[in-house]
């Protein structure tokens, strides 16, 4: 199949608007960008906040916090950017035949044709080796499970062809920061981080099913299989389930990460993180649209704001 023109000057389609890669990189620079969705922030933030949420808990669980912290939350923020990268690359590789296929991605730089494998792959391995130098200034703890992430990130592409829940798979590497973080802080993994890490699917799974809603009928037309094709017109009925087990887990993780030496105050704080989570999730199934991708679009990116909630809180239950 021959592949479509790519957007005016190489943009992909769903880019934000204006972003800086279309506005401000080098113009060489730009498909490489492109490659790892730096036009499209949302997936880092995504990737991110499960890290931020697991290091402030941490803290919280060892009523402990100090400068080898900041550097934690520094080192998380640059090897979410460099793995989201890493991983889109990964993705847009083994999906490029798929991508051809799909109105909305024909434009990425592979099937448009700005990038070849071979660059792509050289991309990738180039983020991938400098994520790992980051991981490599934390404990062994970490270490390990940072090189231990690289699985669920190497199925993920394929879980598409497989299986009508790709989006379990997405959050399994997701939301794997939860527990990094938390090693990185603590030297070993608690139970309040595996809970903490157990919400972050559920949430995966309320927004990548929103997000799968645009291309349903493409999606339909290759074979390739998603939650938002597996539960259809009884979607809103799921995403509600899933912000219940989101609020739920989450909520389960902070009582045992603040218990027993929070103060009463810090106590509140930080249980009113996933309780307002839901409030802002449960915003989004207001608007919830399934036939309007613009809208679609829209409470997506919107999880930004629902993930960076509950870390207000937490930090705030720190500070108390």
């Amino acid at each position: 199949m021959q592949s479509p023109p790519a957007a005016p000057d190489g943009q992909v389609a769903d880019a934000v608007k204006g972003n800086w890669v279309d506005t401000m990189a080098p113009a060489w620079s730009r498909p490489y960008l492109r490659l790892s969705r730096a036009d499209r922030p949302i997936g880092t933030w995504l990737l991110l906040l499960p890290c931020w949420w697991g290091l402030a808990l941490a803290m919280i669980h060892d009523q402990s916090a100090g400068l080898e912290d900041l550097w934690i939350a520094v080192g998380c923020a640059l090897g979410a950017w460099l793995m989201r990268g890493a991983g889109c690359t990964w993705n847009d590789i083994t999906d490029r035949d798929f991508d051809n296929s799909v109105e909305r991605t024909r434009s990425r730089p592979i099937p448009s044709g700005q990038v070849s494998v071979k660059g792509a792959v050289i991309w990738m391995c180039a983020q991938s080796l400098l994520a790992f130098c980051i991981l490599l200034t934390f404990n062994m703890t970490a270490i390990a499970l940072g090189v231990l992430a690289l699985l669920p990130v190497a199925i993920y592409p394929f879980a598409k062809r497989f299986t009508w829940w790709p989006q379990v798979f997405l959050g399994l590497a997701f939301n794997w920061g939860a527990l990094l973080a938390w090693a990185a802080h603590s030297g070993t993994v608690h139970a309040p981080a595996v809970l903490l890490y157990l919400a972050g699917i559920a949430w995966t799974l309320f927004y990548d099913t929103i997000y799968a809603h645009q291309d349903t009928e493409d999606d339909a037309l290759i074979g390739v299989k998603s939650t938002a094709r597996l539960f259809g017109d009884k979607t809103a009925t799921w995403l509600r389930r899933f912000l219940m087990a989101t609020v739920g887990l989450m909520g389960l993780a902070v009582i045992f990460s603040a218990l027993p030496e929070a103060s009463v105050l810090a106590m509140v704080l930080v249980l009113a993180g996933p309780w307002a989570m839901g409030w802002h999730m449960a915003w989004q199934l207001r608007g919830l649209d399934i036939e309007d991708s613009a809208k679609l679009l829209q409470l997506f990116r919107a999880n930004r704001d629902t993930g960076m909630i509950p870390l207000l809180f937490f930090v705030a239950a720190l500070l108390a």
